[in-house]
């Protein structure tokens, strides 16, 4: 069910332009809003976020290249690739001479359409398949871009999910590029499919999705929402979740955070193709969340990672590129990394010196039927030794190699007793 419903929401989104400001976005997040109870924000242009500016607003209406006798070679309504993201206006006849500076394509890869932007420098262009930029004549072509570049806004898409507790689970994924399926109509679908399947569910940490702008749009929300930051223990970033690869997780800053170990934990259970890498500050919004003066425990889990596949960027990233099983089990792994941060918990013994006297209080008989009778005894001992406050279940899970939810249901046994007092993490 949510597979197919994925693939509709994407089916829906990719003939949009979107950028990194602009009406496209704002419809793109309006179908979300169908969807999630999401929040739009929209940021003036000329706002001051950290060492940035939120820049003038880009529409475009229509582009196109016409040759002598009036036909359209190069067509923004057939591919919204083809116009450089983010061209200022133009509506000139020019010789090829003074066009070719501003056509782009693939020499490498002739028969796709590169996807380009020019978002800080004004600019404008046109971008198209390299076999097609061979066959173009000399002479002269018309030349026009219906664009706009004017006050406006910055939008983004945040949906805020309460939980039992104000900490949270940060989810963030970028919504500004165009036709471009894996990067990252997969990122905002698998993203909306957690939040969607949150929302009727009583969760112990609050859940938080923004739907942003890449860097600019991370880049405002945390200049405006620095007193949120605090809640934040673990987040991660959501991107080219569709394609046919194994999974990538790129580490937090400090490599040693929950969300590292927990993501670990569920790609090598889960029996999944992964990797681990490092922290590098290069890619996308997680640099933003994990740069010094934030240091958020934010990692990045996608597919095959942004620059590795011969798709990525191109016209070749379409509907037909993605899998619908990848994507399927794309979600499915975000929601059980969601399922084992909401196990791992943090407990302090309220006995500790000593083992307590379990038969006295009937624990023997009150937790567990015959085939875990075992299990049950040694995820008590296992609690009751490493119950520390600073030892979460997630570390006794990895110690111990018992189920980490047997461990949380536990865990409630023996709080009920009173050898056990849940704290929060740190």
């Amino acid at each position: 069910m949510s597979e197919q419903r994925m693939i509709d929401l994407i089916e829906s989104l990719f003939p949009i332009c979107r950028s990194i400001t602009g009406d496209g976005i704002r419809q793109s997040l309006a179908l979300l809003q169908d969807i999630i109870p999401l929040e739009i924000v929209e940021v003036p242009s000329g706002t001051s976020v950290l060492d940035w500016q939120v820049p003038k607003e880009w529409n475009v209406k229509d582009a196109y290249i016409k040759d002598a006798s009036g036909n359209r070679l190069v067509d923004f309504r057939k591919n919204n690739l083809h116009v450089l993201n983010y061209s200022a206006p133009m509506d000139r006849t020019m010789p090829l001479s003074e066009l070719r500076p501003h056509l782009f394509s693939l020499p490498d890869q002739p028969d796709l359409i590169p996807y380009r932007t020019s978002y800080y420098d004004e600019n404008w262009g046109f971008c198209l398949s390299h076999r097609q930029l061979e066959t173009l004549p000399d002479g002269n072509y018309q030349v026009v871009i219906d664009s706009s570049l004017e006050d406006g806004s910055l939008s983004y898409g945040e949906c805020f999910l309460p939980g039992q507790s104000q900490q949270e689970v940060l989810i963030s994924t970028h919504i500004c590029h165009p036709s471009l399926c894996n990067d990252n109509l997969s990122g905002i679908a698998v993203a909306t499919f957690l939040a969607d399947s949150l929302v009727a569910r009583d969760c112990r940490y609050s859940y938080r999705f923004l739907f942003v702008p890449v860097t600019i749009g991370a880049i405002a929300w945390l200049a405006q929402n620095e007193d949120k930051l605090s809640n934040i223990r673990h987040g991660l970033v959501a991107s080219n979740l569709a394609d046919k690869g194994g999974f990538t997780y790129k580490k937090s800053r400090s490599g040693r955070s929950t969300i590292d170990r927990v993501v670990e934990r569920v790609l090598r259970n889960s029996g999944v193709e992964y990797e681990l890498r490092e922290f590098i500050p290069y890619g996308y919004d997680e640099r933003q969340y994990g740069s010094p003066g934030f240091d958020l425990p934010v990692g990045s889990l996608s597919r095959t990672p942004y620059g590795e596949y011969p798709e990525y960027h191109t016209s070749a990233d379409n509907l037909d590129f993605i899998s619908h099983k990848n994507l399927s089990q794309s979600l499915d792994i975000y929601k059980k990394i969601g399922d084992e941060l909401e196990h791992s918990r943090f407990f302090r013994n309220l006995q500790p010196k000593g083992e307590p006297q379990l038969g006295r209080r009937g624990l023997y008989k009150k937790v567990g039927g015959e085939t875990d009778q075992k299990e049950t005894q040694m995820a008590i001992l296992w609690l009751l030794n490493q119950s520390d406050g600073n030892t979460s279940l997630l570390e006794v899970a990895e110690l111990s190699s018992i189920d980490l939810s047997k461990l949380s249901e536990v865990a409630e046994i023996l709080v009920v007793q009173g050898l056990l007092k849940e704290i929060s993490d740190t």
